[in-house]
């Protein structure tokens, strides 16, 4: 089933798929990484204006990986604003998708989280580096194919 934004995307020639609604009635739609910048600048114009949150999750054992973002159309008097759910996905090899950080600078600590824990590399982003694990951390933590190290550093234990 095709919601709202998923016709006024297919009206202006904008390619993407729909994956229909999650349980609160949210549209959801999949953008490929290489229309994802674009398109992201296209719905902040069109009044997507609030990124509510990032996140990215392992799709499966060896599969895709996903970054997911919600965001919310805020507009003066509208008592129930509108709310999308856009999800890229990019290869385990080589992760890659556009950062969005120039156009929602919310996003900036929720990309690096998801390229912490699951290697996926926002590109353009301006401060791409590890914000949870250390510098030295070898992997990415949830990944569902990442093996945990046989040892753990137990610092003030006591």
């Amino acid at each position: 089933m095709q919601g709202p934004l998923s016709a006024w995307l297919v009206k202006h020639g904008l390619i993407h798929r729909s994956l229909g609604f999650d349980y609160q009635g949210i549209e959801t739609l999949q953008i490929k990484s290489e229309d994802w910048h674009s398109i992201a600048v296209i719905l902040y114009v069109y009044g997507y204006n609030y990124l509510r949150s990032q996140c990215a999750y392992d799709v499966a054992p060896g599969g895709l990986l996903a970054s997911v973002y919600h965001l919310t159309r805020i507009e003066y008097g509208v008592e129930q604003p509108e709310e999308v759910c856009i999800k890229v996905f990019a290869s385990r090899r080589n992760p890659r998708i556009p950062s969005v950080f120039w156009v929602w600078k919310g996003v900036d600590f929720q990309e690096r989280e998801s390229y912490d824990m699951l290697g996926i590399s926002y590109d353009n982003h301006p401060r791409l580096k590890r914000i949870l694990m250390p510098e030295s951390w070898i992997g990415w933590p949830l990944r569902k194919d990442y093996i945990t190290p046989n040892f753990y550093e137990i610092q003030d234990a006591h």
